[in-house]
C-alpha cells in the first residue's frame, strides 16, 4: 500500500472513467487533505478561509475574506501567462511568497515566471472552510493498492505484455497501429532537442508511531530541501500499523536515463514543442497518449478518459473493416 512513486489519488469528475476503475478493483471512499509548513506555522491547502484568517491573523468571514483577497490582487494582470501572474492576480503577493514561491521553485527547479500558469490554475483558493484538497465528486483510494488493478487490466487473452524492451522507432513498422505513451521527443530520438521534465528521489523512512498525522505535508520554504513528506498509513486509513512509513520527496531536473516523472512546460520551451507536435499529427500508424505522449501534465482520470475515447474510435474504425486513425491530442491546444 505503500505509494512508491509518490501519493497517487483516484480523483475523477467523469461517471465514465469511475465505472472503469471500478471493474478492476475495489475503491475505498477517500478524502484527500493536506497541511503547510510556512516557517514554524503548519496551514491547511488549498488556501482556504482558514488559511487566510491564520496567516494573516485576522477573523473574516467568507465574504470578507474574498474581498481582502481582492485587494491585495493585482487586477491588471489580463489573462495570466505565466505562474507568477496567475499567483498575482489571485492570491497577491503575501500568500504568493509564503506558499507557492519556494515550494514550486524547488518543485519545477526553475524561476516559476518561466512556467506557465496552468500549472498553478489546478489549485482552487476557497473563501469557506473546505479544506478537501479535490472538488470532484468520485475520491478514492483502491482497497489493496494500484498494482492488482493494472494487473486486471493487463490479463486479458489478447494482451501480451512484454518489459525490459527498449523500443526503438524502426521496430514500429512491424504493428498496425502503436499507441505510444512515452515521452513525444523520444519517439523521434529527441533530434530537435530534449524537452524539460522532472524526475524524483525518495528518501524512505520507517519509524514508530505517528510521524505527521496526515498523509501529506508540503514544506513551502526554499531553504528546506525536500517538497514534501508523505506517510503512508494515513491513504489506508481502513488498516491498523503500530509503526509508519514516511517518504522524503526530492525533485529534480530529469537527466538522460531518469525516468521522467511530468513535464516542465517551460515558457521559452513552446517552440521546441511545436515543431514535435507538428510532427506528431503528421505520422500515421501512431497515438501519442499520455501525460508524457502528449507532454501535458495530467491526472490519472483524464488519461485514462483520453485512453478509453482512443479506444473508442479505433474499435469503431476496425469493426468497418476500417485501419485504426491516429488518435492525436494537441497539447498547444
Amino acid at each position: 500500500m505503500v505509494h512508491v512513486y509518490g501519493p497517487h489519488i483516484f480523483h475523477t469528475q467523469h461517471q465514465e472513467v469511475w465505472d472503469y476503475i471500478n471493474r478492476f478493483g475495489e475503491m475505498v471512499p477517500y478524502r484527500h487533505r493536506v497541511k503547510a509548513y510556512v516557517g514554524d506555522e503548519m496551514y491547511s491547502l488549498p488556501v482556504n478561509l482558514t488559511t487566510i484568517n491564520q496567516f494573516f491573523g485576522v477573523n473574516l468571514d467568507s465574504e470578507g475574506a474574498e474581498s481582502f483577497i481582492r485587494d491585495k490582487s493585482d487586477r491588471s494582470i489580463g489573462t495570466p501567462i505565466t505562474f507568477v501572474e496567475q499567483a498575482l492576480k489571485f492570491v497577491g503577493p503575501e500568500l504568493y511568497e509564503a506558499f507557492f514561491a519556494g515550494y514550486t521553485s524547488k518543485q519545477w527547479g526553475v524561476d516559476p515566471a518561466d512556467l506557465p500558469a496552468s500549472v498553478l490554475a489546478r489549485l482552487p483558493v476557497r473563501f469557506n472552510e473546505d479544506d478537501a484538497y479535490f472538488n470532484h465528486p468520485y475520491q478514492a483510494i483502491p482497497r489493496h493498492g494500484y498494482t492488482p488493478i493494472v494487473q486486471s487490466i493487463l490479463d486479458h487473452r489478447l494482451i501480451t505484455v512484454e518489459l525490459s524492451h527498449r523500443v526503438n522507432r524502426d521496430e514500429l513498422g512491424n504493428f498496425d497501429h502503436v499507441y505510444w505513451s512515452g515521452p513525444i521527443d523520444a519517439y523521434f530520438g529527441f533530434d530537435e532537442g530534449r524537452l524539460g521534465y522532472r524526475t524524483l528521489d525518495f528518501e524512505r523512512e520507517k519509524l514508530s508511531g505517528d510521524f505527521q498525522g496526515c498523509s501529506v505535508v508540503n514544506y513551502c520554504d526554499a531553504d528546506v530541501p525536500f517538497t514534501r513528506i508523505t506517510e503512508h498509513k494515513h491513504f489506508a486509513y481502513w488498516e491498523k500499523h503500530d509503526s509508519t512509513v514516511i517518504y522524503r520527496e526530492f525533485s529534480r531536473f530529469c537527466a538522460p536515463g531518469d525516468i521522467p516523472y511530468y513535464p516542465i512546460r517551460l515558457v521559452n520551451e513552446r517552440a521546441l514543442l511545436e515543431q514535435y507536435v507538428r510532427r506528431a499529427s503528421t505520422v500515421s500508424g501512431v497515438s501519442f497518449l499520455g501525460r508524457l505522449g502528449t507532454y501535458r501534465y495530467i491526472d490519472m482520470d483524464v488519461t485514462i478518459l483520453e485512453a478509453l475515447e482512443a479506444s473508442r474510435i479505433s474499435l469503431e474504425r476496425l469493426s468497418r473493416g476500417d485501419a485504426p486513425p491516429a488518435f492525436f491530442v494537441d497539447p498547444m491546444a
